[in-house]
């Protein structure tokens, strides 16, 4: 028998009870001794819980324990979770652990500490919930040279623009629906400012290029800004709106990302719809492989946690279970040497010589003009504005050209300057 504590009974971690609970005899089978839970820690009582009897609040009752040999950690945060994480691992205990925010910050120290030790740290569960994807970029995919990922990896902000594409529900509307449903935090602002999406494609990025990629310095915008009107002239385009994280590893370094971004109909990742998440990667062997699921929730976030402790179970003391981030990137590339396409909108006090004035900054662009919801009045009621997709160039060569345009006279706002994705 193999006994195991979890660190925190929150949504994560009273799910990976559950699951341990629930489907005890087939993961008995895969992982070829049975697993129990014999401790959770939290400074909270649980009266009416199921496993109310295996609730302490004393660290000692788990750290103490020789025969604790798997530490879960479930609290979230770089606080006690850092502080619990690294006196498991210096006792000889394997963690699994959730909490991406730990790993984005710490994970190669972390790695490393676990390795000297002789154990296991693995984060299945802190990048697309119950997707399968730290595992194939670290095993499956280790005979390829990965260069390329770009993912939805946040399924509040998915379900926010889904319920705005779908039901024209604007922005915070949308949010409040998604709060009520518990898909959103009374504090949103991690997910609708992209800072969950951005901690993800850094550990993502690190595991698949084997180099620590710090989340601190990726280029992060959210999707807070993203009105009807968007959204309007998205379905113009036969596009979507979602909030797309994206990472390249480059001869400069690893160039980095997370924005909105139009994404058109035929591409991969368009019908990633609701709290789904989606990940494309691409490798120099394979190609381009997907991967799609529940980016949230519960029980599929647990059920990735009971995977890795499975996982270390079945390999324990074989050091197959070890993954690498390798050492910190020398550099990200800067923002301003991206290259892309736009669509922007313009709020114009003379059409004319607005349109006038971009032809002559852009050259021949694509203008868009909104399409209404029904009842909507035309475009939501859109006026005054010149809407186009600039031509691929640098993230220095448009903030210029917009900030000529700005500077022209003829018009008074940029209501929106958005990527677009190509197929």
């Amino acid at each position: 028998m193999v006994e195991i504590a979890i660190l925190g009974y929150g949504v994560v971690g009273s799910g990976v009870a559950e699951v341990i609970r629930r489907n005890h005899d087939s993961i008995k089978r895969r992982a070829g001794k049975e697993i129990r839970v014999k401790k959770i820690l939290d400074i909270r009582d649980f009266p009416d819980s199921p496993d109310r009897e295996l609730i302490t609040k004393d660290p000692d009752e788990v750290f103490s324990d020789p025969s604790i040999s798997v530490v879960v950690e479930t609290i979230g945060g770089t606080g006690a979770a850092r502080e619990f994480t690294q006196r498991a691992l210096e006792a000889g205990k394997h963690v699994v652990t959730s909490n991406k925010e730990l790993v984005a910050a710490y994970g190669p120290q972390l790695l490393n500490l676990a390795r000297e030790k002789g154990v296991y740290y693995l984060f299945e569960a802190s990048v697309g919930g119950g997707i399968p994807i730290i595992r194939p970029l670290a095993r499956c995919l280790a005979a390829n040279e990965l260069y390329e990922i770009t993912g939805v990896l946040n399924g509040t902000t998915n379900y926010i623009l889904t319920k705005m594409e779908k039901e024209n529900m604007d922005f915070e509307e949308a949010l409040k629906e998604a709060q009520r449903n518990g898909y959103a935090e009374a504090n949103p602002a991690a997910d609708v400012e992209g800072h969950d999406a951005c901690r993800k494609i850094a550990i993502l990025s690190s595991v698949a290029y084997n180099e620590f990629v710090d989340y601190r310095e990726i280029y992060t915008e959210g999707i807070s800004n993203i009105s009807a009107a968007d959204i309007s002239y998205a379905r113009a385009m036969e596009s979507s709106i979602k909030l797309v994280a994206f990472s390249r590893k480059t001869p400069k370094g690893v160039l980095a990302r997370v924005t909105p971004a139009l994404v058109p109909k035929g591409h991969p990742l368009y019908n990633v719809e609701g709290v789904f998440n989606g990940i494309m990667v691409k490798g120099n062997a394979v190609g381009e492989t997907m991967f799609f699921g529940q980016g949230a929730g519960k029980l599929p976030t647990a059920s990735a946690v009971v995977a890795d402790v499975i996982d270390v179970v079945k390999h324990d003391g074989s050091g197959i279970g070890f993954l690498t981030m390798g050492e910190k990137a020398g550099r990200l590339v800067d923002i301003n040497e991206d290259t892309g396409r736009y669509f922007v909108r313009l709020k114009s006090k003379d059409l004319s010589k607005t349109r006038e004035l971009v032809l002559k900054l852009y050259g021949d662009v694509k203008q868009v003009e909104p399409t209404g919801a029904p009842g909507a009045g035309g475009g939501y009621g859109v006026q005054n504005e010149f809407a186009f997709v600039t031509p691929v160039a640098q993230e220095l060569e448009h903030m210029q050209k917009l900030s000529d345009i700005l500077q022209a006279g003829s018009v008074f706002e940029a209501a929106a300057k958005i990527r677009v994705l190509d197929k």
